[in-house]
């Protein structure tokens, strides 16, 4: 039990899972805020554009149905609130997708930059280079 516990200690406190938790609390935030966007400041202009629609409002009300003498209420297809829906989805991904090609951008330039950066091996001064070819010279004349 106490190495199923060290485990899964491990496992959630490693960066990964914490970086994970901390994007899905986020998202989340994000999700409502686009919401927010979509529902209260998009979609009133539109809908009074083309007069006076409320996206939420919009539905196909199919018959009411009678069973055993009792009136169902009549089922909806509510497509408003799908177009809202795929809205929110579409802007979403949008941002995901600029915030991704941010960050790659970001990632190639500092790639660039650190291939730039790249300390280079300092050149052999002339008293090294001397050095060397006289060592050189002896370990050839002591194996001849």
């Amino acid at each position: 039990m106490g190495k199923f516990i060290y485990e899964f200690k491990e496992f959630a406190v490693k960066g990964n899972a914490v970086d994970m938790a901390v994007g899905v609390i986020i998202g989340g935030a994000f999700g409502k805020i686009v919401s927010s966007i979509v529902d209260d400041i998009i979609m009133p202009p539109i809908g009074w554009i083309i007069g006076g629609v409320n996206f939420t409002d919009l539905k196909i009300t199919l018959p009411a149905e009678q069973i055993a003498g009792q009136a169902l209420p009549a089922a909806t297809i509510n497509y408003g609130n799908f177009l809202q829906t795929t809205l929110d989805f579409v802007i979403i991904a949008l941002c995901v997708f600029l915030l991704v090609k941010g960050i790659n951008r970001l990632a190639r330039k500092n790639a660039a930059a650190a291939k730039e950066e790249a300390p280079k091996a300092p050149e052999p001064s002339a008293e090294e280079k001397l050095l060397t070819e006289i060592r050189d010279l002896l370990k050839s004349r002591q194996q001849a």
